[in-house]
């Protein structure tokens, strides 16, 4: 792999899937969500040796206690299904702000609500897509808070840099799965933007939902938007991340 995220190709990570990331279904309220989101990060942080014979997906922790319950893993099982990939089928949590990040080769980043980055996670974040690293997110249930605290922040991190429209001729719609158009879900064309560095892509961002939450555990989000192809683009874009 590239620079000093070498070793990624056989992370450090570990193959676990948390239950409290998983038991906030549509009814519960954002205080019973933030607690299970901290309890999350420390059994995270508590967490045994990882299994390094596979590649990992982090699910990032970051401005404190925040991260995602509402991005399904599913696509993890189509790579391993559809490519010679040995991936680990599930999420791992992984702060933001904590050296263990340069340890997966890819994250997803979601969330809902506004947030403010601390300045470690911000140098790391740098550090981590300057270095080889490669980041999945949308917001969950299309929040345009969410979205709107991402693209800040970016700014902040990469004044010299823009996320800008991926064309559909781009081989992460292609390396896997082809996919020849994006519809959300009330059938209008959608499509998904980017962040490229130095002529290489390290970020695919979708405003409206990459996060196939009709597979992610106790997530509804019956008021977002999402993109009905997301699982196809998901694996291609965790693919494509490993071979370009």
């Amino acid at each position: 792999m590239r620079a000093y995220i070498s070793k990624l190709v056989i992370s450090a990570a570990l193959v676990f899937q948390l239950p409290a990331l998983h038991g906030a279904g549509a009814g519960a309220s954002p205080e019973r969500k933030q607690k299970e989101l901290e309890a999350a990060v420390v059994a995270a942080a508590a967490a045994p040796n990882a299994d390094l014979t596979k590649l990992q997906c982090g699910n990032l922790v970051y401005a404190g206690n925040k991260s995602s319950i509402c991005f399904a893993d599913k696509f993890l099982g189509e790579v391993a299904h559809t490519t010679n990939l040995n991936v680990g089928l599930n999420f791992t949590p992984v702060k933001l702000d904590s050296d263990d990040v340069f340890n997966f080769p890819f994250c997803v980043w979601s969330g809902e609500d506004t947030f403010t980055l601390a300045k470690k996670d911000r140098d790391n974040l740098r550090k981590y897509l300057l270095n080889g690293g490669f980041i999945l997110s949308s917001p969950g249930c299309s929040d345009p808070k969410w979205d709107a605290a991402l693209r800040k922040e970016l700014k902040l991190i990469f004044p010299e840099y823009n996320l800008v429209k991926i064309p559909m001729s781009h081989p992460i719609f292609s390396v896997v799965n082809p996919i020849s158009q994006l519809t959300d879900k009330q059938g209008k064309t959608a499509f998904i933007e980017g962040l490229e560095i130095n002529g290489r892509l390290v970020m695919v961002y979708s405003k409206d939902g990459l996060n196939d939450v009709s597979n992610a555990k106790g997530c509804c989000c019956c008021g977002g938007n999402m993109i009905m192809e997301s699982i196809l683009v998901n694996v291609n874009v965790f693919t494509y991340s490993l071979l370009y």
